[in-house]
């Protein structure tokens, strides 16, 4: 089986949006995506490529959405109807359990939290593209919430900036079939140069980190 290729110094895993109300049971939206998300094992499969990439020394980043607080858009002159969607159920509200990361996906020492979103793409009005460039990162592994938007969003604007992206795409999760079918087999494969297992990307992975063969032995 032939599997994507990384280097580790030039490869980020990004995160996007592991809340509580994305993908824990008591989450405000975790019923809207339970479905998909238990058919697939995406919880159990992004915690696999969390620790994938963490074992190998790739560098860890995270996508947040931005989290409710009181007065949010009410200034606004045009709100976009995620955003107003957003509003209406407090989505990610600060200070609260559905606004703080799941217990699993906690970023570790060292790991870079960018500034959160205002819509979809991790990368618009915040410093994700600055952090992942200081890093020297050109290659990015994505994971996470929700397939159709943030996660395309995403991937359609690292694509734009240049980075070579891989998605995980038993690692993501949606809506519903018909917006995981869009997302990954009609809209992505023109963005990321490739959709992949969680099996293969740990495999990827420990091919990155393993250590080099002694010619003499």
């Amino acid at each position: 089986m032939t599997y994507p290729s990384f280097d580790k110094n030039v490869t980020g895993l990004l995160v996007i949006d592991p809340y509580n109300d994305f993908i824990s049971e008591g989450g405000k939206i975790w019923p809207r995506i339970k479905a998909v998300a238990e058919a697939n094992n995406c919880v159990p499969h992004m915690q696999q490529v969390l620790h994938a990439a963490r074992d190998a020394k790739v560098r860890v980043f995270y996508a947040m959405h931005h989290r409710y607080r009181a007065g949010d858009y009410a200034s606004w002159k045009y709100i976009a109807p995620i955003q107003r969607a957003a509003w209406k159920r407090r989505s990610f509200e600060f200070n609260t359990w559905g606004g703080e990361f799941r217990a699993e996906f906690v970023p570790a020492p060292g790991e870079i939290v960018a500034d959160e979103h205002w819509c979809s793409s991790g990368f618009a009005n915040t410093d994700l593209d600055l952090q992942l460039k200081k890093h020297g990162i050109q290659q990015l592994i994505v994971i996470g919430l929700v397939a159709h938007t943030c996660v395309e969003a995403t991937v359609r604007f690292a694509a734009e900036l240049g980075y070579d992206v891989t998605v995980v795409k038993d690692a993501v999760a949606d809506y519903s079939d018909e917006m995981m079918h869009a997302a990954l087999e009609i809209n992505l494969p023109n963005y990321a140069s490739a959709i992949v297992t969680t099996k293969e990307i740990v495999e990827a992975l420990s091919i990155t980190h393993a250590p080099a063969l002694d010619p003499s032995a």
